[in-house]
């Protein structure tokens, strides 16, 4: 099934229920007020919205109507956690290759994760906000993943049975600031504003043969400003799968129902296919070129972000952003 969020009912918004086709949907009135209030319990709840999904698909749902990206909040406008990991290697590797740091050995055996910005979700035609563009706005298309209430210590294995929902992130990232931040060696901090959220999240079981391995095997679709600038494959050279950055994240602590874990921006080690951010195609210029020519973005460019199927149908509705001054 397909859920998103209306901008209504308050800070957490209205959920419901969205046809496969992203044309229709329907309240999940009676079920659950919110996706967070959903996920709070899972097990009986996700059986009476898949029923309620399977009446919209068929045609039978009663208040169903057509449904309009722009009333959309983000799935989860806000969320109690949200975990970000660099798990494309070639990513990690070019960029310290750029600037002449080797990748340490621990990197291939141990995920590279962060705390990241949960108290507030852009929705997916919501623009991005910003005071400058001297900070280097940059885009980061990523895949993620919603749990359900995570035990401490969790294996891999046990992990996967935790992930209930996937969707995309423009992981918005301020390139200008993350240096002098990093400097401090404590983290990200006003380097990371608010990030966006696809229209809708998706079960497991709707994605098919391309959710296999706790990976989601389609190319990664993005656009500035209408031009085409990736499609990197999000299922090849992922370094670790999605079961092993939620067990990453669980080792000390339990997580809580509505954690979201993201996969980082998508990078292959092949540059033909483009980048998911403008900082991967910038080090790929610089290694090749000696500098960068590509510009972060600024005022009024737009970004899109996107996955579609075998078809071209998109599958979590796009991601279609205006960067806008403060």
């Amino acid at each position: 099934m397909k859920l998103a969020s209306l901008k209504e009912g308050g800070r957490d918004g209205t959920l419901v229920v969205v046809s496969r086709d992203l044309t229709r949907a329907v309240k999940a009135a009676g079920i659950a007020p919110t996706l967070q209030a959903a996920l709070d319990d899972w097990n009986a709840i996700a059986p009476r919205l898949n029923a309620l999904s399977e009446d919209l698909n068929e045609g039978r749902a009663t208040g169903a109507f057509d449904l309009d990206v722009t009333k959309l909040a983000a799935p989860l406008p806000r969320a109690y956690e949200f975990v970000d990991g660099s798990a494309y290697l070639p990513h990690v590797e070019r960029v310290r290759r750029a600037r002449g740091a080797e990748v340490p050995a621990s990197f291939y055996t141990d995920p590279l994760m962060y705390q990241a910005t949960s108290a507030g979700f852009l929705g997916p035609r919501d623009p991005v906000v910003v005071p400058s563009e001297d900070f280097g706005i940059d885009l980061e298309a990523e895949v993620l993943v919603v749990t359900d209430d995570v035990p401490m210590g969790v294996t891999p294995a046990q992990a996967a049975g935790h992930i209930q929902l996937i969707g995309l992130v423009n992981d918005v990232s301020l390139r200008g600031l993350i240096p002098g931040e990093l400097a401090k060696g404590f983290g990200f901090l006003q380097s990371k504003p608010r990030s966006a959220l696809s229209p809708v999240f998706v079960t497991p079981d709707e994605l098919g043969d391309v959710w296999k391995d706790e990976k989601l095997h389609l190319p990664m679709r993005t656009w500035i400003n209408g031009q085409w600038f990736g499609e990197a494959e999000c299922g090849v050279d992922m370094q670790f799968d999605f079961s092993q950055l939620v067990a990453h994240v669980a080792k000390t602590r339990p997580l809580t129902a509505g954690t979201l874990v993201g996969s980082g921006t998508i990078a292959n080690e092949d540059t033909g296919k483009g980048a998911s951010c403008l900082a991967e195609q910038r080090t790929v210029e610089t290694l090749r070129d000696g500098k960068p020519t590509t510009p972060f973005l600024s005022f009024d460019d737009t970004v899109k972000i996107d996955i579609t199927d075998e078809k071209g149908v998109s599958i979590f509705g796009s991601i279609e952003q205006r960067i806008q001054k403060n």
